[in-house]
């Protein structure tokens, strides 16, 4: 089933059993992915939506580290109620061994040497693990891994 269904279908699941919270989430969602199709007219794929999903989450942590420092923790908790809702729809994050594995083998299948091959590397892994992992974290440990 694709993603976009998958989304509409709990966005009714909300409705019927009147979670709030929820209904607004995915509603915000359809929005953002809907938003993002007339942006790059095109329609959305599964893996538009999982990059449409993933920075709506990402936005959200800031959101959460800043209401935090701001003293705001029920505007954090409301935030972090939105990740998790947001989260069911995204693919099971990767394990740190796997993407330790995935890194090893695009340096490998690249052949870089330094970090002028790191642009080869990443662009070899985002499509692998978008979604599925912090590509700001895998960036900085594909950059150790080129610099031993």
């Amino acid at each position: 089933m694709s993603l976009l269904i998958q989304l509409k279908d709990e966005m009714k699941n909300a409705m019927r059993a009147k979670d709030k919270l929820r209904l607004g989430v995915i509603r915000m969602a359809l929005s953002a992915i809907k938003q993002a199709e007339i942006d790059h007219n095109t329609e959305a794929t599964d893996e538009n939506i999982i990059a449409v999903l993933t920075k709506m989450v990402k936005q959200r942590k800031e959101s959460i580290k800043m209401f935090t420092d701001g003293g705001r923790e029920d505007m954090a908790a409301n935030e972090q109620a939105e990740v998790v809702a947001l989260e069911t729809f995204l693919p099971q994050p990767l394990t740190q061994d796997e993407i330790q594995q995935l890194i090893t083998n695009a340096i490998t299948e690249t052949g870089a040497a330094s970090m002028a091959d790191m642009g080869k590397v990443m662009a070899l892994l985002k499509p692998a693990m978008q979604g599925k992992a912090d590509m700001g974290s895998v960036s900085g440990q594909v950059r150790a891994a080129l610099n031993s």
